[in-house]
């Protein structure tokens, strides 16, 4: 006979048990107190053995009466008994099914996962790298917008492949750096348990093809060799003195990156011996590297001591700590400064180049210009057999560069 919610009220004396009589193996068991028990569902396990090699005997607990009605505790059996019947064990189903729930509460979001994923990787890239503000630039600008709030094991390669298309073709160095940055982030989430997959393996092949990257490379507008005197002459030494200014004319004269100078510290300068050494974390390759000082770079940084500028840094921004590379992008837009790309303006980063043509122009060995630069040898072999970093070589150099800087004026940069 069926069980009844009359039986069931009736339960009284603890260990009285009330078999349900509609669905086999379902009973009600008595916690001492009247009208109240609990479901249990006893079965012989598919999956488990006990000693003797035999199906092993399990009680699977289906709740409290009567907070689960005799109803709902019918489906649920009748739920085990379907599990039974493909050969599961319903207790072992169950364990899986919260092991899952429990994983699926802990996923994060993308824009979560990038977050946590940027922050592990700040110790891996060099002090004054951009690489940081680059990350997250792109990733909020691109990404985060239609990818943010999403799990990330939820995330397709139709996700991706929706933020990339608009600008593979139209920006493809963005596009580019974008993409091998989802392609880390979705790897790590993969490596770390978040997802079981990583959807950008396949994203490339749903996307347009576009020309070669070798054709369609463009090189940082700069100021053509020529006229940097001028620029030096009569824009950067025509004017209030400035940290700005006389920064741009340390980085022209030694032709080091950006973030090189603006980082520039005073313990790595040597007025005495006239090197400044820029320790292996600050460069780009990752190994130390000496610069010689010219005249006129001495110059620019006794008159750093003179103005008060004594602490950590030689080039500090007026409100102190080190003033940012847009700082001397928006001074050369400014002044309008030209470039050899027709409509735009010359970039900081474009005086290495100028440097870079200028001794080509002027038979300044090969070696050297590379040296001066702190280009990384790409060929092995020759980088084993390296021994010097043609330091005094460089000097004559770049005193031979500061010279043509200080050069009678050419004509008037044209604007």
């Amino acid at each position: 006979m069926a069980l009844t919610d009359s039986r069931a009220k009736s339960i009284a004396a603890k260990g009285d048990v009330l078999m349900d009589g509609s669905v086999d193996n379902l009973m009600l068991k008595s916690n001492g107190k009247k009208g109240r028990g609990a479901w249990v569902f006893r079965f012989v396990s598919p999956t488990e053995r006990d000693a003797s090699g035999k199906g092993k005997r399990r009680d699977m607990g289906l709740g409290s009466y009567p907070k689960i009605s005799i109803a709902a505790a019918r489906k649920e059996a009748r739920q085990c008994h379907d599990m039974l019947g493909r050969g599961e064990d319903p207790i072992a189903q169950r364990d899986a099914a919260k092991a899952l729930l429990r994983q699926r509460s802990n996923i994060k979001t993308f824009e979560v996962a990038c977050g946590e994923y940027i922050e592990l990787q700040k110790g891996r890239w060099r002090e004054g790298s951009k690489s940081l503000e680059q990350w997250s630039s792109s990733l909020a600008t691109y990404a985060y917008p239609s990818l943010g709030k999403k799990r990330v094991d939820e995330l397709s390669r139709e996700d991706f492949v929706q933020v990339l298309k608009p600008i593979w073709t139209s920006k493809p160095e963005t596009a580019t750096r974008l993409f091998q940055r989802c392609t880390k982030i979705m790897s790590w989430c993969r490596s770390t348990g978040l997802t079981t997959t990583n959807p950008m393996e396949s994203v490339k092949d749903l996307l347009p093809s576009r020309p070669s990257a070798k054709a369609t490379q463009q090189h940082l507008p700069s100021l053509p060799w020529q006229k940097v005197p001028d620029f030096v002459q009569k824009v950067l030494r025509n004017g209030a003195p400035g940290t700005c200014r006389e920064a741009l004319e340390f980085l022209i004269l030694s032709g080091c990156r950006s973030g090189e100078v603006r980082g520039m510290k005073w313990d790595e300068v040597d007025l005495t011996n006239g090197i400044w050494t820029i320790p292996g974390h600050r460069m780009k390759a990752g190994k130390e590297h000496r610069v010689p000082l010219t005249g006129r770079m001495k110059e620019l940084l006794s008159r750093q001591r003179s103005n008060g500028r004594s602490g950590e840094l030689v080039f500090p921004a007026p409100r102190g700590g080190e003033f940012s590379d847009a700082t001397m992008s928006k001074f050369l837009r400014d002044h309008r400064v030209p470039s050899d790309a027709p409509g735009r303006y010359a970039t900081v980063h474009g005086f290495r180049s100028s440097l870079r043509v200028w001794g080509a122009e002027n038979n300044v060995a090969n070696d050297v210009m590379e040296a001066m630069l702190a280009h990384t040898e790409r060929n092995a072999v020759v980088a084993a057999y390296k021994r010097t970093d043609l330091l005094d070589e460089r000097r004559i150099a770049m005193e031979s560069w500061g010279a043509f800087l200080n050069a009678p004026s050419s004509p008037a940069i044209s604007t």
